[in-house]
């Protein structure tokens, strides 16, 4: 969708991009001035597989604001989150094993558990839940091949968050059949009107949960491509020898920006945070607003996931024929809820990574393109 999205605006088409899950906001300057601090001071070099030393130690002193504790040896420094996601899906599983994904969700979980020839079960998320996770669609799922549960909250593509009662029952299933949880907090700050947990906090769980998160979302770096894993020592240790045989390590001096991010200045994060409150609001106002579209207030990440079934019903259109007209005919650029899964199939996901001008005129563009779709008799 970017790409084609690119293409347009190329031709001289006013493109609207709500379909990128990167904030609008520069790297907060004390970050910037870090990493051109080590560059001046020549770290350019090598570093430890999983990390330096000041980064592992930032890393699992931060844990402790979800009620984590982790050793610093329990914590691998990756290019990004993505590979703490590929490298424990190649350490937990094989060939033939089963893993718990949510649907919708990420797209790349479904991705790393076939890359590992294991085979994904999906377990559903519901709006009339707050697309929370549906704990009998998990039990239900669970055989004598499933080694692990994927678990994003704050979620992407709906904007969930797992509340405690649910962290508690999918801990509770973990441990009766002895499974490790994949927890994906990339969005942990990015939470509205509720508190973020995580299930590494619950009694017993530090031993079999690997925390997935990075610098992209809260500090505004997704270039900088800087992620990290919290595990136990056994999966830290395959997982840094995977590092080695691939990436070697995480570049120094974006290292050394990201213990900056960590004990530097939070007012950035702060300010960033309610600036997509108040966008949130904004968006889902207008979206509700719409003729035969509904949609969920979300508690965290920034994204809405508004349920367009009713107007697919009396059109005509898939899921995927309404984003590309809504790209093509009038300039706003989503995503179909079906490239999360087929849960998705109904939903069109919406960052609300811009800014408020931009979601205002978004949401004009759409009060039109809904006017004007033909009902089919």
């Amino acid at each position: 969708m970017l790409v084609a999205a690119r293409r347009l605006e190329a031709a001289g088409r006013d493109v609207i991009h709500l379909e990128i899950g990167e904030p609008d906001f520069p790297t907060p300057e004390h970050i910037v001035d870090a990493a051109a601090r080590a560059l001046r001071e020549g770290k350019t070099k090598y570093t430890q597989p999983a990390g330096i030393p000041e980064l592992r130690t930032a890393i699992a002193e931060h844990m402790a604001q979800r009620g984590v504790t982790p050793r610093p040896e329990r914590v691998v420094v990756t290019p990004g989150a993505k590979p703490i996601l590929f490298y424990s899906m190649l350490t937990l599983v094989r060939r033939g094993d089963e893993v718990l994904v949510p649907d919708p969700g990420f797209p790349i979980y479904e991705s790393v558990v076939r890359f590992a020839e294991a085979t994904p079960r999906f377990y559903s998320l519901r709006a009339d839940r707050g697309f929370a996770p549906d704990l009998e669609s998990i039990a239900s799922l669970i055989g004598p091949r499933t080694r692990a549960i994927m678990l994003n909250s704050p979620h992407n593509p709906t904007g969930g968050v797992a509340r405690a009662r649910e962290l508690e029952a999918v801990a509770d299933l973990a441990q009766r059949h002895d499974l490790v949880v994949l927890a994906d907090e990339i969005y942990s700050r990015h939470v509205h009107d509720v508190s973020h947990a995580s299930i590494a906090a619950l009694e017993g769980m530090a031993d079999r949960t690997v925390i997935v998160d990075g610098f992209s979302k809260t500090f505004a770096m997704t270039g900088w491509r800087l992620g990290y894993g919290v595990m136990p020592e056994p999966i830290a240790e395959r997982v840094t020898k995977l590092i080695v045989n691939s990436t070697s390590c995480t570049a120094a001096f974006v290292q050394h920006a990201g213990v900056a991010a960590l004990t530097g200045p939070q007012e950035p994060v702060a300010t960033m945070v309610a600036e997509f409150r108040g966008r949130r609001d904004l968006l889902v106002r207008g979206l509700s607003a719409l003729d035969g579209v509904s949609c969920t207030l979300p508690s965290g990440a920034f994204y809405a996931f508004p349920d367009f079934s009713a107007v697919l019903s009396r059109t005509g259109l898939t899921t995927e024929t309404l984003a590309h007209r809504l790209l093509h005919e009038h300039g706003v650029a989503c995503l179909a809820g079906t490239a999360f899964g087929e849960r998705g199939r109904g939903h069109v996901r919406f960052s609300y990574a811009a800014s408020r001008a931009q979601l205002t005129e978004a949401l004009n563009r759409l009060r039109g393109a809904v006017a004007a779709l033909p009902t089919v008799s």
